[in-house]
C-alpha cells in the first residue's frame, strides 16, 4: 500500500455500505453516488453500519487496491450527522480517524490574515 501521506485528497462516504461489496461495487458508489472518478488518485473510505470496519479504495495507475481494517473492541468515530454525504478529509484527518479520534471535534487554530489594510 502507498503511504497515506502520498495521497492528495481523501473522500469519505458518510453513509454505511454493505461490506459484501468489493472493488467493483465500491467503484460504482464512487461514480454514481459520490459523483467522482475512482481513477483520480484519491482515497475513498467506506464504513459498515456497525462502524467497526473500514474499506479504503484507490487506483494506483495499474489497478485498484482495496484496504480493509476491522476493529476488535471499538468503533470508528464516524461523522454520521454531517450534512454532506461525501466528506473531503486531509491525510492528517484520515490518520486521526484510523487512530480512533473524532475528526469532527479536532479543529486547528483559526488562521489569521494580517495583510489587510486599515
Amino acid at each position: 500500500m502507498k503511504a497515506l501521506a502520498s495521497f492528495d485528497v481523501v473522500y469519505l462516504h458518510r453513509d454505511p455500505v454493505d461490506f459484501r461489496k468489493a472493488i467493483n461495487g465500491l467503484s460504482v458508489i464512487v461514480e454514481q453516488y459520490m459523483q467522482l472518478s475512482p481513477f483520480n488518485g484519491a482515497l475513498f473510505v467506506f464504513c459498515n453500519k456497525r462502524r467497526d470496519k473500514l474499506k479504503v479504495l484507490y487506483w494506483d495507475s495499474t489497478g485498484f487496491c482495496l484496504w480493509y481494517k476491522r476493529l476488535e473492541k471499538d468503533k470508528f468515530k464516524w461523522p454520521k450527522k454531517h450534512r454532506e454525504t461525501t466528506i473531503q478529509l486531509s491525510t492528517e484527518q484520515m490518520d486521526w480517524l484510523l487512530r480512533g479520534f473524532d475528526i469532527a471535534q479536532l479543529k486547528p487554530h483559526q488562521l489569521l490574515d494580517f495583510n489587510t489594510t486599515c
